[in-house]
């Protein structure tokens, strides 16, 4: 157990793999997905391996909720038993989701009894991951709070993330593809490359057909940004085929010092759907 006072949480869109969190001490908030009346719990009552089964049978799309300020509340009071403990709370783009508003609620409530700092990821997936790996590693190390935010606010300007998604159909029905409807098209093997902009929204990059074309016009994407050492994680929904030669190209044309592969869980997963995958890049 970590001697640092500081305490790092995340809700579970950030796609951090378990054994990460488990050996950092991140605590996770989930999300929730829902088939019909089912209602599960992400990446805790149903995996994404699970998740990714059902959505291939489901007649209608799932659907998904954020956490209640109480989650957060019970998460928080919890981490802060131990005296003294300052928490760092960092969660999906406001932009996309209202579980940073619960956060923010839920601070507000124990205002008088613990100290929270959140953090506007304004980013998904392992966009979110990142930052949370690096604050808990910071945490670890005892680095100040004041170090770890200053950090966290680095790494994000310093990240590029790109998504490549099989169909809008499921960013368009979950009403998350903001400005991102101007590629909607049932054009022939047309593959939409997104990201996420400086506000926290997802945008349109680039429309390319066929699949390894679209991946070729990432790396040229990246290769604009980066040129020395890399620190990369690539995320995949049910398609490690794709995430294997995204990751082959990126090991082709970049000097990778750490990969991470992660799985986008069931949250994101209903709205992007099977077959996305994403890259994230930081200077190493």
């Amino acid at each position: 157990m970590s001697k640092s006072k500081i305490r790092i949480v995340t809700d579970s869109t950030s796609d951090i793999p378990c054994e990460v969190r488990e050996a950092l001490g991140i605590e996770m908030v989930p999300l929730k997905v829902h088939f019909g009346e089912e209602a599960y719990l992400d990446g805790m009552t149903i995996s994404p391996e699970d998740f990714y089964r059902k959505l291939k049978q489901a007649e209608r799309l799932p659907t998904t909720s954020q956490p209640s300020p109480m989650d957060f509340m019970d998460v928080y009071a919890k981490l802060a038993a131990e005296p003294g403990v300052q928490l760092i709370s960092i969660h999906l783009s406001s932009n996309l989701s209202g579980t940073y508003q619960s956060a923010s609620m839920a601070k507000t409530m124990l205002e008088q009894e613990l100290d929270v700092t959140l953090v506007d990821s304004r980013s998904a997936t392992y966009g979110i991951g990142l930052l949370v790996v690096a604050a808990a590693q910071a945490a670890r190390e005892g680095r100040s709070k004041d170090e770890i935010l200053a950090m966290i606010g680095e790494l994000r300007a310093q990240t590029s993330l790109y998504f490549l998604v099989d169909t809008l159909e499921y960013l368009h029905k979950g009403g998350r593809i903001g400005k991102a409807g101007a590629v909607l098209g049932s054009l022939l093997n047309i593959k939409p490359i997104l990201s996420v902009s400086d506000d926290g929204e997802v945008i349109p990059v680039d429309k390319v057909r066929g699949t390894k074309k679209a991946m070729s016009r990432i790396i040229e994407l990246l290769k604009a940004r980066y040129s020395g050492p890399v620190r990369v994680a690539v995320a995949h929904a049910d398609t490690l085929k794709h995430a294997e030669e995204l990751s082959a190209l990126i090991h082709e044309h970049f000097e990778v010092v750490e990969m991470q592969y992660t799985t986008i869980g069931p949250v994101i997963g209903a709205h992007v759907g099977g077959g996305t995958v994403g890259v994230f890049m930081v200077p190493a």
